[in-house]
């Protein structure tokens, strides 16, 4: 055998084995994205007692939007979410009422400046008070793209995502069950409101976007409808 084909064949040899080993390391970083987007966070136990009386939150509550670009707390993350659907009694009864305690409303976080939790976009468990990576990115500014623009969003610490799942009470109710799961998206988001103002932070409800596109870029489950988008920040 010439050197010359020695020199083809080994080439040959060395230039496979290259391409199987990143083949073998994009496989293996695939493997670890899907375990990460799994992963799961408890949130700190929710306060049930504050120096805010309902009357000053009702009085004091505005749509802000202007952040300062502050952290917040996950403890104030934890306190926030559990306002709009934590749960309140052993059988499952939430902090806003549900046509015929069926729950459509699923939550998704948009994390981008939050002490103790990393940026990304997570799936609210109200059953076990805890978050449920399904996205790694910052897309806050992607966010605010499918909205029209609204700078609040990507200027936010946070963006809570209201979805619902119309199935849970067109089930029982027919096409009334849409209405319901309106009127308990905004039965959860003025909790958010009047818990932000409790915690003396910003935010405003945002109802003017793409659905398919916020759908898209928060990774929604399939059955899941955008409704709210609220920005929620320290105020600038």
């Amino acid at each position: 055998m010439s050197t010359k084909i020695i020199v083809i064949i080994s080439l040959v040899l060395v230039t496979t084995t290259l391409l199987s080993l990143s083949i073998l390391h994009n496989h293996a970083g695939l493997i670890e994205e899907q375990q990460e987007m799994g992963e799961r966070i408890k949130l700190p136990e929710p306060c049930n007692t504050s120096n805010t009386s309902v009357e000053a939150a009702l009085s004091q509550r505005r749509s802000i939007r202007a952040y300062s670009g502050d952290n917040l707390t996950i403890e104030e993350v934890s306190q926030l979410l559990w306002s709009a659907q934590g749960i309140t009694a052993p059988w499952g009864g939430r902090t806003a009422p549900s046509a015929g305690a069926l729950y459509p409303l699923e939550l998704y976080l948009v994390v981008g400046d939050v002490e103790g939790i990393d940026k990304g976009v997570y799936r609210y468990r109200p059953e076990a008070h805890e978050l449920e990576k399904v996205k790694a990115d910052d897309i806050r500014a992607e966010l605010a793209d499918a909205a029209l623009g609204q700078e609040c969003i990507r200027d936010a610490a946070i963006d809570i995502v209201f979805t619902a799942v119309y199935e849970r009470t067109t089930r029982k109710y027919g096409e009334r069950g849409i209405r319901y799961a309106h009127m308990e998206a905004g039965h959860a988001a003025q909790n958010v409101y009047l818990q932000a103002v409790s915690l003396d932070i910003g935010t405003v409800v945002i109802g003017a976007f793409s659905d398919s596109e916020v759908a898209k870029i928060v990774n929604v489950s399939e059955r899941g409808n955008p409704l709210y988008i609220m920005p929620v920040g320290r105020k600038g």
